[in-house]
C-alpha cells in the first residue's frame, strides 16, 4: 500500500481503522488470557476470584418506583438521584412527597 498516494481523508480513515483494530486485538487477547486463567484455576479446584482475592462485581437491581406524577402517572421516580421536574414543581405547588408516593 502506497501511503503517499492516499488523500488526507483516506489516511485519516485508515488511521481510525488501525486504532479500532488495535483496541479490538487487545480486548481479544485479554479475554483469551482471562479464559485461560479461569480454566486453569477451575482445573485446580478454585475460582479465579478466590485466587486473586477479588469478588465478582454484582449488578445492582433497578430501584423500585416510589413516586408517581399525579398529573401523569406514567412519569415515575424511584427517589434516587436528581429529582424530576414534575416532582419539584408539585412540591413547590404545595403537594407533599407522601401524596405522590405509591
Amino acid at each position: 500500500m502506497d501511503l503517499n498516494a492516499l488523500s488526507l481523508k483516506e489516511l485519516k480513515d485508515l488511521q481510525t481503522q488501525v486504532s479500532r483494530a488495535i483496541a479490538s486485538f487487545e480486548d481479544r487477547k485479554k479475554k483469551e488470557a482471562l479464559a485461560e486463567l479461569e480454566e486453569k484455576a477451575r482445573q485446580m479446584g478454585f475460582s479465579l476470584a478466590e485466587l486473586t482475592g477479588m469478588q465478582a462485581t454484582r449488578k445492582r437491581a433497578p430501584a423500585s418506583v416510589k413516586y408517581a406524577n399525579p398529573e401523569n402517572p406514567s412519569e415515575t421516580w424511584s427517589g434516587r438521584g436528581r429529582k424530576p421536574r414534575w416532582f419539584i414543581e408539585a412540591m413547590a405547588a404545595g403537594k407533599s412527597a407522601e401524596s405522590m408516593s405509591l
